[in-house]
């Protein structure tokens, strides 16, 4: 690809809003969503979201396109659109990754694969070990040991990631930890032998799967809390998810579509709303420019939801989730 390619017009920068951290940093709490990218697309993806305004990416090992997200991002401060301390640049620890002797090399590889000598923020993707798969067996290396069907577990306590994720954290390769899909009674534990303190817990939440109570924990222990999943089944239908192709699309929810009218913006502008006004973090993931312009602009504006309009939506909750490693991977009951 040629520097050309990531050079479209001029883009307004919007506003972004942000979430003071613990330790005064400011979370950006729209971020441009990752998973999913095609490395086709990633590049430009990226590109264009730094130039409209975006200020946090987040990806992860598993998710199999970080070196071209990398690309994206690297183009965009070699042009000027942004300063690499700007960014906050994410990714996730795997589990096959747990060990002690092995999360150093995880995190080098991610750093490597993005072009960026620390991250600002890095998660424990998933509360569960797996067997470790060496870099050259296969990368990403997924959940199955084999490539195929065989699930192996490791014996890997949470607490020894932790720390050896710390020991990154003294050295300077990680500015803050957070963990992703952990439940109140796993955060709770963390919390009483973490040295350096979890700065966020990233969740799935939609109007489906609201999780008030894992909230409200998390942040009255002074955690932000960042919703992935925003639009619910949506993002799941290209997987071919039985759960989410049975369950009704929150764009055509009665509710989101009468709100969405009333305040002539579209059904994806209301459901980032919802989480917004909830104090969470968001992040869409989005190819179209267009698309990536309207998730971002929800964070400004003069519009609100009110009180009732809230409570309508938080009326959809039934506690359906959907991404569960328990409805796919044998022994990987995390959430029951």
């Amino acid at each position: 690809m040629t520097a050309q390619e990531f050079k479209p017009s001029r883009l307004p920068r919007l506003y972004e809003p942000t979430i003071t951290l613990y330790d005064g940093s400011q979370l950006p709490q729209i971020g441009a969503g990752t998973w999913k990218h095609s490395d086709e697309v990633a590049p430009k993806a990226i590109y264009t979201s730094l130039q409209l305004g975006y200020r946090l990416l987040d990806g992860a090992c598993d998710y199999g396109n970080e070196r071209a997200c990398g690309v994206g991002l690297r183009y965009a401060i070699a042009d000027g659109v942004v300063r690499r301390e700007d960014v906050w640049v994410v990714s996730k620890l795997w589990q096959t990754f747990h060990a002690k002797e092995h999360v150093r090399a995880a995190v080098m590889r991610s750093l490597e694969d993005w072009g960026v000598d620390y991250f600002d923020l890095y998660y424990i993707h998933f509360p569960i070990s797996l067997a470790y798969v060496p870099f050259e067996t296969r990368y990403p290396p997924g959940w199955f040991y084999d490539g195929e069907s065989q699930i192996r577990h490791s014996k890997v306590p949470i607490q020894e990631t932790w720390e050896a994720l710390e020991e990154l954290v003294d050295e300077g390769l990680i500015r803050h930890l957070g963990v992703s899909n952990f439940n109140s009674a796993l955060l709770m534990d963390l919390l009483k032998y973490a040295r350096v303190k979890p700065a966020v817990l990233q969740i799935e939440i939609h109007p489906y799967n609201a999780q008030h109570r894992a909230v409200a924990y998390a942040q009255s222990r002074g955690l932000a809390v960042t919703a992935y999943s925003s639009f619910g089944p949506q993002g799941f239908l290209e997987l071919r998810m039985p759960k989410a192709v049975h369950a009704p699309s929150l764009f055509m929810q009665p509710v989101i579509t009468q709100i969405a009218d009333d305040h002539n913006k579209t059904q994806a502008e209301v459901l980032l709303k919802w989480a917004l006004q909830r104090g969470l973090a968001v992040i869409p993931k989005a190819d179209d420019v267009r698309l990536q312009e309207q998730n971002l602009r929800v964070g400004g504006g003069s519009w609100r939801l009110s009180d009732e309009e809230m409570e309508r939506i938080n009326g959809l909750d039934m506690g359906l989730r959907f991404n569960d490693p328990a409805d796919d991977f044998e022994g990987c009951n995390i959430f029951s």
